[in-house]
């Protein structure tokens, strides 16, 4: 549940890295007792001096009144001293200093950030500029949390590592916003989802430095049905429709750090309902639908980033559902590819044969290694979801026999051998995954 009304967090779960919070108190301790060492033994003396003067004080309850007295001034006067040391609230952890308090926090998990950030004004401030994430990212500290839709404009994040689920304020929008396509992309600490209400295509970004929504972003070129991904704060789009049906060839990169659209340089081939990934640094665009072909494109394209230039790969996606054995439904009424990167090894889904297979790079070809979860049901593709999450694939459906009202999430860590999938968790939802994202930060 989210605690506070700015942060998508709760105040309740325990800290992954409880070593290093044991630490910063230990350290917290030491030098607080370090400094104030001396000035305790001496008001401790004063204390004992004063006391034994007053016991020669005719009446006991004058004494006692007097010993409170006083010692209710040692504190008063220790809370003062306090206070002052910490007037100094840029250095956080005052007795740590900044940079090393720094340092500490960025190996808590984020789930605690709600609660670091409510100590003070300048913990509030380090959190919500984002510092601490860029210093993650640049430090490769990455917690990979699954943001997911079932049910139109509600969307849900779950967080693998504590198995923890969290509902994110609902998101503005019309009824001809949750009627049309919609795409969804995370990418640096944003959550953005592409639709089209009345008149216009629009952007709805959710942060989680402020647990909220907000529109007004726009592309370069307004577009539908892309293949994208994304690699620390960068994004890539590629392909899709415009607002005419047109189906396009350009592509562009955001960048979540500066908010800027830029156009890219055009892929070979022009196609919609692709999908995106990224492999050893560079951009893949995958199947589709091209320009007079109702067919799925086999083909790929490869992106460099460093020459900016697009390389087609011919038949990198194989035709789906087992190629030539291909079911009768129409390439139009499917998902695009179910595909997921992890460790640089890409991997596929194929939801008619239940199949997941493995990409061998080197020589252009794909091998089946296992099947998907037996409970989970798609309808030609779609409402399934099929993510890499950090060194896991993860499935996302609702299984077939419970009338669709429970949503589960499975997990597998891929190898050589065959994928073994692992029920991370499931609960009373819609179980018709409309759009799913992973973010890493």
């Amino acid at each position: 549940m989210l605690e506070g009304p700015t942060f998508l967090v709760s105040r309740d779960i325990l800290s992954s890295c409880e070593q290093e919070t044991r630490w910063i108190y230990n350290s917290f301790c030491v030098m607080e007792l370090a400094s104030n060492k001396r000035r305790l033994e001496l008001e401790e003396e004063a204390v004992l001096t004063k006391s034994c003067k007053l016991s020669d004080a005719p009446e006991k309850g004058e004494t006692k009144k007097s010993i409170q007295d006083l010692s209710l001034s040692v504190n008063q006067a220790n809370a003062q001293n306090h206070s002052s040391d910490q007037s100094d609230s840029s250095s956080l952890i005052f007795q740590l200093g900044r940079d090393i308090s720094i340092n500490c926090l960025l190996r808590c998990s984020r789930s605690d950030y709600g609660s670091v950030a409510s100590l003070n004004q300048s913990f509030r401030s380090l959190i919500r500029t984002g510092e601490l994430y860029r210093l993650r990212r640049q430090m490769s500290i990455i917690e990979h949390w699954v943001y997911f839709s079932c049910n139109l404009p509600e969307w849900e994040a779950f967080d693998p590592n504590t198995r923890r689920w969290m509902r994110l304020p609902r998101m503005p929008s019309n009824e001809c916003f949750i009627c049309s396509d919609k795409e969804s992309l995370a990418v640096g600490t944003e959550l953005l989802v592409f639709g089209k209400e009345i008149m216009s295509p629009v952007i709805y970004r959710y942060s989680i430095l402020m647990n909220a929504w907000s529109s007004g972003m726009e592309m370069n070129i307004p577009r539908c049905l892309f293949g994208s991904a994304s690699l620390g704060e960068i994004a890539i789009l590629a392909g899709g429709c415009d607002p005419r049906g047109n189906i396009l060839s350009s592509a562009e990169l955001y960048n979540s750090e500066t908010g800027t659209w830029e156009l890219l340089p055009n892929m070979n081939k022009a196609r919609k309902m692709c999908s995106g990934v990224f492999i050893d640094g560079k951009f893949y665009v995958i199947g589709g639908i091209g320009v007079g072909n109702s067919k799925q494109l086999t083909c790929g394209e490869e992106f460099d980033l460093q020459t900016r230039k697009w390389q087609k790969i011919p038949n990198m996606f194989p035709g789906r559902n087992g190629g030539t054995e291909a079911t009768e439904v129409s390439s139009a009424a499917e998902a695009p590819p179910l595909v997921a990167v992890v460790n640089n090894v890409l991997y596929s889904a194929d939801y008619a044969q239940q199949e997941v297979r493995r990409y061998d790079k080197d020589n252009n070809l794909w091998v089946t290694i296992g099947r998907l979860p037996d409970r989970i049901v798609s309808m030609n593709g779609w409402g399934l979801a099929f993510r890499a999450c950090g060194n896991r694939l993860i499935v996302i459906g609702g299984p077939r026999a419970l009338d669709g009202r429970v949503i589960e999430i499975n997990a597998c860590v891929p190898g050589e051998g065959v994928p073994e999938w692992n029920l991370l968790a499931s609960r009373q939802s819609g179980s018709f995954v409309y759009n799913c994202a992973v973010m890493g930060c």
